[in-house]
């Protein structure tokens, strides 16, 4: 999986979406301009000390990114979409793209991929979900569709065992 994020405003959601991507093993790409530097300590404090181990790629723009990865698959998240995330059918190498914090996607790639435009249900007083949260939500989706492929079964404690594990 790939999470795309298109000109990132705030340094603490890309570090706290930077920390998904380890998790999970998804690669980050960035496509510039960021509204912060990659060294700032609020995205090295929301990464923790994952942000090492992050597959991250960056882009001038969105054009350099799309050339650079041809014939990729690109689902554009926006809360404009008339599809729900949970109505599309993710494959294990899409790209799943995100706007920046106070405006989204641009409207000009919009309707160039409207097919690929996938948005998360709301209630109609609330502009929008917190950009990390919904990376979180919608990959995850991406994830379960994909059986979790490379995931650990289950999780075990740190100290003792769980019933019927030994």
């Amino acid at each position: 999986m790939h999470i795309v994020l298109h000109q990132p405003e705030i340094p603490a959601n890309t570090g706290n979406i930077g920390r998904t991507c380890v998790a999970t093993g998804t690669s980050l790409h960035l496509i510039e301009p960021l509204g912060f530097s990659l060294e700032e300590k609020q995205l090295k404090r929301a990464g923790m000390d994952y942000w090492e181990h992050l597959d991250v790629h960056r882009y001038m723009n969105y054009r350099t990114f799309r050339e650079q990865n041809p014939g990729a698959k690109v689902w554009m998240a926006t809360t404009k979409a008339q599809k729900m995330y949970t109505e599309v059918e993710f494959g294990p190498d899409d790209y799943i793209m995100f706007g920046k914090e106070s405006a989204g996607i641009p409207e000009e790639i919009l309707v160039e991929n409207e097919e690929n435009c996938i948005r998360i249900p709301m209630l109609s007083e609330i502009r929008s979900l917190n950009l990390s949260n919904s990376v979180a939500i919608v990959l995850y989706e991406a994830l379960r569709q994909n059986d979790f492929a490379g995931m650990q079964e289950y999780g075990a404690l740190h100290r003792l065992h769980w019933k019927g594990q030994v």
